[in-house]
């Protein structure tokens, strides 16, 4: 029997459906979508609270149960996301109506407003939990976590402004362009794990950031410009899964794609070698799969989700994280261990009660959505008050940016 409500999702998906244009490769957006819901979804999961007489404390259900690192490596898509950038930013670069200049400028922009306006908010939040008793060391986790996704903005912006130069070398070496990058994560690891490692600075694993994203970035690139194929994609499919499996059981790469407190050595921040090879295998899954993918979205139903969450991409990446607080912080104050929300993740029960609390979760970032996504929103140029605002906006950020690194 079809309800009511049935109907309305039938008549919505189909107008949604009739809306995108004919050229619009619905396969990149369904891949994206898929990079931007595994985000929140591996904070979500693998990230976890530990409440004691000082406030909330960040943990991880990973530092119990070691065996469910494999699940990081479904979750951990940053690689698709680079790979999707890549090959949008070079469709975009091409149809760019004016200068380059002015084709970065706008995308650069379009990136900043949301960092802005997170950063600017929590600001002014510190301040007032603060204000209400909340304890240093929970204002100090909720800005931990907030920071997190936004260290991924700024690399973002940063391959972003290296489109024109990846397109010059995509066109002259086509995928291989990216090899070079690759091995240069290869020598920095090498250089901090190997048998020199005791004399290496602490700030050499820093200069994996760039080439570690700019790897699948530059891969789309290739692939947006027609110079990797199907017979490409298996190599970077085959090789990023034989390189994976080598690290991991040759040279003993921890297992977990995320960070895990307490652990020495960390996958992600900044990449390893090891991230790189999963970012080639799942680049390489990503090109095989996409014209089965494409003709899968041409189905209304499953297209207009995909547009939802393509048009509140960057909402999602810079509030998901103050959703989850939204929930733990006021319950935290009471002193209440609650089971998958303050209590700490070393239990299967807290397993079960974290995918119970998921809807949650997501129902608090979409309320916030509605009011966030303002900051998606183009600025207004020229008058007095709009640049004042910005003014206030960009020493408020500055400060909780202060605050959330330790700075203070």
């Amino acid at each position: 029997m079809t309800t009511p409500a049935h109907t309305r999702a039938h008549r919505l998906a189909a107008r949604v459906d009739a809306a995108t244009p004919a050229h619009r490769d619905r396969a990149i957006d369904g891949l994206r979508a898929l990079a931007l819901l595994a985000v929140p979804l591996g904070h979500w999961m693998l990230g976890g609270f530990r409440l004691d007489a000082e406030g909330l404390h960040n943990a991880s259900p990973l530092a119990t149960f070691g065996a469910l690192a494999p699940f990081s490596w479904v979750l951990q898509m940053l690689g698709i996301f680079f790979l999707v950038g890549g090959y949008a930013s070079v469709l975009s670069y091409h149809r760019r109506p004016s200068t380059t200049a002015a084709w970065l400028r706008g995308r650069l922009v379009r990136l900043g407003r949301p960092v802005l306006g997170v950063a600017a908010v929590w600001a002014v939040l510190l301040a007032a939990l603060s204000w209400l008793g909340v304890p240093g060391d929970t204002l100090r986790t909720g800005s931990t976590l907030v920071i997190q996704p936004l260290w991924f903005v700024g690399v973002y912006t940063v391959v972003t402004a290296l489109t024109p130069l990846c397109v010059r070398l995509a066109r002259r070496f086509g995928g291989w362009a990216a090899l070079p990058l690759l091995g240069s994560v290869a020598v920095v690891d090498f250089l901090r794990y190997g048998p020199c490692a005791d004399g290496m600075p602490s700030w050499l694993s820093l200069v994996n950031l760039l080439p570690g994203w700019l790897f699948a970035y530059l891969l789309g690139v290739a692939w947006g410009e027609g110079r990797i194929g199907r017979r490409g994609a298996r190599v970077l499919l085959v090789g990023g899964a034989v390189l994976f499996a080598v690290l991991l059981l040759v040279f003993h790469y921890p297992a977990s794609m995320v960070g895990v407190p307490g652990e020495v050595r960390t996958n992600s921040h900044p990449p390893s070698l090891l991230v790189v090879a999963l970012a080639a295998a799942q680049s390489g899954a990503a090109m095989l799969i996409r014209e089965r993918l494409g003709r899968l979205l041409r189905r209304p139903l499953l297209w207009a989700p995909v547009v939802v969450v393509n048009l509140s991409a960057m909402t999602i990446l810079c509030w998901h994280q103050t959703a989850m607080l939204a929930a733990a912080v006021p319950v935290s104050l009471t002193g209440t261990t609650v089971a998958g929300l303050t209590s700490g993740p070393d239990t299967v029960g807290w397993i079960l009660a974290r995918l119970a609390w998921l809807p949650v979760f997501t129902g608090l970032l979409v309320l916030i959505a509605r009011y966030a996504r303002r900051f998606d929103a183009p600025w207004q140029a020229g008058t007095r008050a709009a640049n004042a605002r910005r003014a206030v906006a960009g020493l408020l950020a500055a400060g909780f940016a202060v605050f959330a690194l330790g700075l203070a």
